[in-house]
């Protein structure tokens, strides 16, 4: 019993010193932050009240180097991510906000269902933001080192938000990885897309609906989103059909992948030709337009004629379950009607 005690000081004093000697290194590293956002020009009431809040959050980087690997298909991650609670809501919510929401469908030529649809995938339509600080998780990754430069230029990109005033410091909030607000953005991607909809002066993601939505379309636009075109659909192969139609999967980058799309593309009128159909056998639609062929997981599996609206959402999260789980909510919303 004495000797377990004692393995078990021993065990508690090496690990708080470990977590000392890491303070120490992440206190350095953040001086060196501060010298280098002060010659980047932001001012030193900015660098001190932002970085005030820096603390080692050694939850961020468990959660980023132990990320969960379940084996996952399809057919298991729409249920789950799509359960018919959420769709349920969807749809009361887009009834709730639906003048707002076809305003800004109108202004930016993104259909509704898709707002409603990425806000609700992301945030639970708003309710689930996460609650990390989004200084300490940016700081805490970049001093990980794994991937320092990335967070660096989401960390210069946070202090522009500050700067510009659209969330104070105390309620910069986000998901372990800097994701924030009802959108989701990534500090980045709030600079390139979120939008001041209510003119308030702020770009407040967090807290407004209508800059929320207006963010997501904005977003969805600037990435060549056709509000004449739907997402996709599922389809059926013909027996034996050649593999090397379907769209590569393993691509290392988001602009390899587009050549891959590119190779796939095809018109409805010749994927007919080869023998695609509707999943009740029907033909496919007789319209001039073109479409990949999508293989979320291998040939087993489901197979989706994808428009070019799925390359937007792609561009999103490039993760074929997440666009297609973006789809196929937006589909089950059915307002207006599909």
């Amino acid at each position: 019993m004495i000797k377990k005690i004692a393995l078990l000081v021993a065990a508690t004093c090496l690990s708080t010193s470990v977590f000392a000697n890491t303070q120490a290194k992440f206190d350095e590293y953040v001086a060196k932050l501060k010298v280098e956002a002060l010659e980047k020009g932001y001012s030193q009431e900015l660098v001190d009240k932002a970085f005030a809040t820096a603390k080692f959050k050694k939850k961020v980087i468990t959660e980023d180097k132990t990320q969960p690997e379940i084996v996952e298909t399809l057919e298991t991650y729409l249920p789950k991510r799509v359960p018919e609670w959420k769709v349920q809501q969807a749809r009361k919510l887009y009834k709730k906000h639906q003048p707002l929401l076809e305003q800004i469908a109108s202004e930016y030529g993104v259909q509704a269902r898709f707002i409603v649809a990425l806000w609700g995938l992301e945030s639970s339509f708003g309710r689930v933001q996460g609650g990390y600080s989004v200084i300490s998780s940016l700081v805490t990754l970049a001093f990980d080192g794994r991937r320092e430069a990335l967070y660096k230029r989401q960390l210069w990109a946070a202090l522009d938000i500050l700067k510009e005033g659209h969330v104070t410091v105390d309620n910069f909030k986000g998901s372990w990885a800097g994701a924030m607000g009802q959108t989701q953005f990534m500090p980045t991607s709030f600079n390139s897309y979120a939008v001041d909809y209510d003119k308030d002066g702020k770009k407040d993601i967090w807290n407004t609906q209508a800059d929320a939505f207006a963010s997501i379309a904005n977003y969805l636009k600037s990435v060549g989103w056709n509000d004449n075109l739907t997402w996709g659909r599922q389809v059926k192969l013909p027996d034996n059909f050649d593999s090397n139609y379907i769209l590569k999967r393993g691509t290392k980058s988001h602009s390899e992948w587009l050549q891959y799309w590119q190779k796939s593309e095809r018109k409805l009128q010749e994927w007919q030709q080869l023998g695609l159909r509707k999943m009740d056998g029907s033909p496919l639609p007789d319209v001039n337009i073109t479409a990949a062929l999508v293989m979320p997981d291998d040939i087993n599996g489901r197979m989706y004629l994808a428009y070019d609206n799925y390359k937007a959402l792609m561009n999103w999260n490039r993760s074929y379950y997440f666009a297609t789980s973006v789809g196929y909510l937006s589909d089950r919303i059915g307002y207006p009607k599909i």
